[in-house]
């Protein structure tokens, strides 16, 4: 199976997450864009979506899933993404797509989180991705300063405007050991938004796609 197929077989796996008659989260990224399409084939089974970006929400409308705000939304089933990295205990990197935070908020409000990826994603330690950090435009030099300060790798700009209309850095040459105690240590830099580490609140449910077929893992 080629990566795109992995990606397509765990998109149509989550499928059975999906809470009929519910309004339920949809993630960004390439694995998020395969279960959107396999999510119109059940389309008329929901209440709706709602979009962890505007290109989801283009992606979903496209195919006719009504598409809510969230601030009119008080309850969510289930919020289904991808990652960029995750190891056994369903920590994860995210924001490589840059909607890391509308990704977490949306997260937070759904009752269990599925997250969908191929085989390649799960690792012993993360940090081979880079940790992307979204921050306010005008911290974007202090921020990088303290995060080299306080945890080392090494900070890139990212050339790259989030749906917020802020700024992503990328730290790359980690070993991330602790991530729940990074995420925090990161999110208390005052500038950042927050960062793609999913830790203090992971995944419920990794769904990986794997040349034998899908792999679930589960904490």
């Amino acid at each position: 199976m080629t990566q795109d197929e992995m990606k397509q077989a765990v998109a149509i796996e989550a499928l059975n997450y999906v809470v009929e008659d519910t309004i339920i989260g949809v993630g960004t990224g390439s694995t998020a864009n395969f279960f959107i399409d396999a999510l119109a084939t059940m389309k008329d089974k929901i209440k709706g979506t709602v979009a962890s970006s505007e290109a989801t929400a283009e992606r979903l409308k496209s195919h006719g899933i009504a598409v809510f705000d969230l601030n009119n939304v008080s309850e969510m089933s289930v919020y289904i993404d991808g990652a960029d990295e995750s190891d056994d205990g369903l920590n994860l990197i995210k924001g490589g797509g840059g909607a890391l935070t509308r990704e977490k908020i949306v997260a937070a409000v759904a009752d269990k989180f599925v997250c969908i990826a191929d085989e390649s994603k799960l690792v012993e330690v993360m940090g081979v991705f880079p940790l992307p950090v979204e921050v306010i435009p005008m911290s974007a030099n202090y921020v990088s300063r303290e995060i080299t300060k306080r945890i080392g790798g090494t900070v890139k700009l990212r050339d790259f405007t989030t749906d917020n209309g802020n700024l992503i850095l990328d730290v790359s040459d980690l070993k991330i050991t602790d991530p729940k105690a990074l995420e925090t240590e990161l999110n208390s830099i005052i500038g950042v938004v927050t960062n793609g580490l999913f830790a203090n609140s992971p995944a419920d449910v990794l769904l990986l796609g794997t040349p034998n077929g899908v792999r679930v893992v589960t904490a």
